[in-house]
């Protein structure tokens, strides 16, 4: 009578295979999931700042967006997220009773960096009047780049979104350095 199974051999052989290729491919996905982070941050963004418009224009005095470390102070910078509100006193600042509509944490694998014309103070927070368009007060432009936290260089995985004083967000690929 024959015992049926595989022997030690065939074993140590497949084994083999299946790590030669996870090898190969592991490379390949961690690229895919980086390239996912990057993909699914510039669509949060945008969705985001286009929620702001729309808010704004449903409110005389307009809608923000701004840095937010946990989703109840304009706080912290664009690495740890971002929140949208109504702005009901058109201050520009997230006053207590003003309605938070979204929080969006960051993804901690994603470096960040925002700027704008009018200064580094400006680089956190977008606002909006009831047109939808950037305040006239601020209406600078506004800057935030984003790529992995480790990125190869000549890697297509770098974007820049750009929103001008027509509040239109426009993103734009590039290579990291």
């Amino acid at each position: 009578m024959r015992n049926r199974g595989f022997t030690l051999v065939e074993l140590m052989v497949t084994v083999a295979i299946v790590a030669i290729l996870a090898a190969i491919a592991f490379p390949s996905f961690e690229s895919t999931m980086r390239s996912n982070r990057v993909a699914t941050a510039s669509n949060e963004l945008t969705s985001s700042i286009s929620l702001a418009r729309s808010e704004a224009m449903r409110n005389p005095n307009g809608a923000a967006m701004c840095t937010s470390r946990d989703g109840t102070a304009c706080d912290g910078e664009w690495s740890d997220g971002w929140l949208v509100w109504v702005d009901t006193d058109g201050d520009g600042s997230l006053d207590s009773g003003e309605r938070v509509v979204r929080f969006s944490q960051s993804n901690s694998k994603l470096a960040f960096t925002g700027t704008s014309t009018a200064g580094n103070a400006q680089a956190k927070l977008i606002r909006f009047d009831q047109r939808g368009r950037l305040r006239s007060d601020d209406a600078s432009t506004r800057t935030i780049e984003f790529k992995p936290q480790h990125c190869g260089a000549g890697q297509q995985l770098l974007r820049t979104l750009v929103i001008g004083s027509s509040g239109q967000p426009r993103v734009t690929k590039g290579n990291c350095t």
